[in-house]
Order: structure tokens, then sequence, then C-alpha cells
């Protein structure tokens, strides 16, 4: 499997825009930062819980 390159980020980015509209795509990248960086904390929270298990 390859890597994405330059035309299809561009081809991407075109699809976004046609199906959210220039102003919503803001709005719709904050929501999925916020998505990433919530099941982050979620996967760092249960290992924090399985060391403290280890340790007890």
């Amino acid at each position: 499997m390859r890597s994405l390159g330059f035309p299809e980020l561009l081809v991407i980015l075109g699809v976004a825009v046609l199906l959210f509209g220039g102003k919503k795509i803001p709005e719709v990248a904050k929501g999925l930062g916020e998505g990433i960086r919530n099941f982050k904390h979620a996967l760092k929270g249960d290992e924090e819980k399985v060391e403290e298990k280890k340790q007890a």
C-alpha cells in the first residue's frame, strides 16, 4: 500500500469542500481533532489503570 501524494490530498480536500462547504471545514476538523484526543486519552487512562493493578 502506497502513501498519499499531493494529487490525492487535493482530491480529498476538494471532496471535503464540496460536501461540507468552506465555512464548515474548520468545525469538522476541530471535532475530528477532539475525537482523536479523547480516544488517545482513553487509551492512556486504561494503561494507567492496568499499571496500578500490577503494582497493588
